[in-house]
Parts: structure tokens; sequence; C-alpha cells
């Protein structure tokens, strides 16, 4: 199993970075930072707040604390990012840190322990954690997008109306050994 997971997690990742740029490519700068009120977090603070969390997880991964004494978690929840290319540089970056921490990891990593706020994680389990978040936030992210978008919203995943026709050209296809985000990855590079 251990063989399978990390090229997997690699694709799990990269699969929840790529909702979060299509989901930036169907929005004007404005409505990046659009809060429906004070209390609600725009797109931006979401992406400001999952760089903050990835460059502090990420960074030393194997050897420090993923809670680094330089982060400033409170401040991820202002309305520091005002521009596109300032959110687009915010997410690369996080994402850009998580991928170079966990393409070194090697098989022998996945029992070691790492802390966060000093309590112990195997690295699976520290991977899981933050595959979890970055999803839960993803999918808020996409969410805002949509509900900003309504009916200009281009769906991510299977279309509203459209899962028999779906269903219907997967089972026309041979069994086969593929990750779920094989389809999605190969669709970006073609475009």
């Amino acid at each position: 199993m251990q063989a399978s997971y990390l090229p997997s997690i690699i694709k799990q990742f990269g699969y929840y970075r790529l909702l979060g740029q299509k989901t930036f490519d169907q929005l004007s700068e404005h409505e990046l930072f659009e809060q429906p009120d004070p209390e609600s977090n725009s797109i931006g603070i979401i992406v400001n707040h999952l760089s903050g969390n990835m460059l502090s997880r990420w960074t030393d991964f194997l050897i420090s604390d993923g809670e680094k004494p330089w982060r400033k978690r409170d401040e991820e929840f202002e309305d520091l990012l005002k521009t596109k290319a300032e959110l687009l540089a915010s997410w690369n970056k996080g994402w850009d840190c998580l991928f170079l921490a966990i393409n070194s990891l090697k098989e022998g990593d996945l029992e070691k322990i790492v802390y966060i706020r000093n309590m112990g994680h195997t690295v699976f389990e520290a991977i899981n954690r933050q595959l979890a978040h970055y999803a839960y936030h993803v999918g808020q992210i996409v969410f805002i997008g949509k509900m900003v978008r309504q009916k200009d919203w281009q769906s991510l995943s299977i279309p509203k109306g459209d899962s028999k026709a779906y269903n219907q050209e997967k089972f026309n296809m041979a069994k086969r050994r593929q990750h779920f985000t094989d389809e999605f990855i190969d669709k970006k590079n073609e475009s």
C-alpha cells in the first residue's frame, strides 16, 4: 500500500489545486474578494489562509513543528490580498511549498512522527489531515465561485443532468487501473 500512497496523494493534492485554479479562471478580480457580510470569508481570504497554512505545515516538514513561530494565523483571515495577481502568487507559493516537501518524501518516511502544535502524527496522518483541511477550503472556494457566477458557472465535475451520459461513456470503456484524477489532469494538459 505504501508504494501507491505517495503517488496517489500527490495526484489528490494536484486535483484540489486544479479545482481552485479553475474557479479563479471563471471569476473577475472583484468577485475573488467579495464578502457577503463582514463575518464571511472571501475567496481571497481563504486563499491567504490556505497559503499561510501550507507554508507553515510544509516548510521543514520532517524536522520542525508544523505550526511555525513565524506564522501569523489570525492575519490570514484579514483582507490582505488586493489583486488577482497577489491571490495567484499566494496560492502558488503555498502549493509549491507543499509539492516540494511531499515530492521529496520516501516510503520509509511515512511512519515517521511529525508534530503540529506539539501533537505527534505519523507522516501518513499529517498528510491526510492536510488533505482534508485543503479539500474543505477548496470546496468553500468552489461553492463561493458557483454562487457568484450562478447560471454562468461552468461545472468542474459532472454537470447537472449529465450523469447518465457520463456513466454510459465510462461503462463503455474497458476496465482499467487508473487514478480518478488522471482524466482531469489530462484534460488540463490538453488545453
